[in-house]
């Protein structure tokens, strides 16, 4: 499906991209003032962003002026300059705070303190958060504080409040424009990437999605009924491309995501392997299912490979295989870590495969079912496939019957 697309990947000269990026018009009224991360190296410090991060802000301009959010403080100048040319020497009378997290909300206190007239309209949860993250800064009298459906009238545009509590941290909310039917979404429908690169949208807001949001699927779906019954011709979200065709795409998969329902059918193997043993067995068991017709199979080495990546495809796919040397007693610490994440994100409702590797005392399959029973709706297939060191001949029928127990 396609995006359309306000960004292209213009030059690797960064001012020509800033000066296209203040060409953009959400809609007449609407600006965008935002900012891309190209030097970023990991986001949150734990999510590899190859094409860097955006950190958009809007301008809605009417009788009265509201910023939609700021930026992270990395990229304060260039956020600077683009308000300041959005505004045109005008003052803003609001600044609209939909997420306290630090990445959209870094230049608050210093936006406050250029314009004092300037009130901040925000949930009462994230009023309550400023001075743990502005210390010193005196916001009496300066907030506003808004609950389910309150409006604000800028003029012509009614911006209208909708709670989003844990979407994906309590103080979270999303504004909708009666005007012009736009939504702002915060960290909903966001992506990793930054707007010069021209790159699908699903893969990477995927890897987001469950990365960032997934533990909180319930939420999710609560802010879905509530945007279900809003007309909508634009998404803005604090991260990634302004959404504007194929609306119903983006919604649909939100929709799958967060309900945990299988978008793809087929099979993920994760393996994690010591000196290679285990990573042969994968492999070949890879090629029994793509044998076996499996319309689509995905293998990844947990040492090696991106994790939120991992994570990513443990969703997308039905069929989960494991497959993990034991170490120490326990198992091989990137399966751990793997099962962990799943943990975090709240992993549930697929059918799951293990193969065990050990060369005396084969306990990873023990390791792996315990933390696998504590997630919800897990159905762990049989046989549990045991390997001694390395695959033998004697080994292909136990995978032979995973194989086809997965098939079933």
């Amino acid at each position: 499906m396609t995006v359309t697309r306000f960004f292209h990947n213009f030059a690797a000269d960064k001012n020509l991209i800033n000066e296209e990026y203040m060409s953009i018009k959400v809609t007449e009224t609407i600006k965008y003032i935002g900012v891309d991360d190209t030097d970023l190296d990991l986001f949150e410090s734990q999510y590899i962003v190859p094409n860097g991060i955006s950190y958009n802000s809007y301008l809605i301009e009417d009788e009265k002026i509201a910023i939609m959010d700021t930026v992270d403080k990395r990229k304060s100048a260039e956020w600077w300059t683009n308000l300041d040319k959005a505004l045109a020497g005008r003052i803003p009378d609001y600044l609209v705070v939909q997420h306290m997290e630090p990445d959209h909300a870094g230049n608050i206190a210093d936006a406050m303190e250029r314009f004092p007239q300037m009130k901040i309209v925000a949930t009462a949860r994230a009023i309550g958060m400023l001075p743990q993250f502005f210390e010193g800064t005196d916001f009496t009298g300066r907030t506003v504080a808004v609950g389910e459906n309150d409006t604000l009238s800028l003029g012509k545009h009614t911006l209208q409040f909708i709670m989003a509590p844990m979407v994906h941290w309590p103080e979270v909310m999303v504004t909708y424009d009666q005007l012009d039917k736009v939504v702002f979404s915060a960290d909903g429908f966001g992506k990793f990437g930054a707007l010069a690169h021209d790159e699908d949208w699903a893969c990477e807001a995927r890897r987001y999605y469950f990365n960032i949001c997934g533990k909180y699927g319930m939420q999710v779906q609560a802010l879905l009924k509530k945007l279900g019954n809003l007309e909508i011709e634009s998404i803005c979200p604090l991260h990634g491309p302004i959404l504007k065709e194929n609306l119903g795409y983006y919604i649909g998969l939100y929709d799958t995501w967060s309900k945990y329902d299988v978008e793809t059918e087929g099979v993920f193997i994760a393996y994690a392997s010591i000196h290679g043993g285990t990573a042969l067995a994968a492999q070949k068991f890879a090629e029994m299912l793509r044998a076996k017709g499996t319309p689509k199979v995905s293998i990844a080495d947990l040492s090696r490979d991106d994790m939120a990546e991992a994570v990513e495809d443990a969703f997308r796919m039905g069929n989960l295989v494991l497959a993990a040397s034991s170490y120490d007693g326990n198992v091989f610490p990137p399966m751990h870590d793997f099962l962990h994440h799943l943990q975090m994100k709240n992993y549930q409702k697929r059918r799951v495969g293990i193969i065990e590797n050990g060369s005396w005392a084969p306990c990873a399959g023990r390791i792996m079912k315990g933390m696998l029973e504590q997630m919800k709706d897990i159905d762990i297939l049989d046989p549990v496939v045991t390997l001694r060191s390395r695959m033998k001949q004697t080994d292909l029928p136990a995978l032979e019957a995973l194989a086809d127990a997965i098939l079933r």
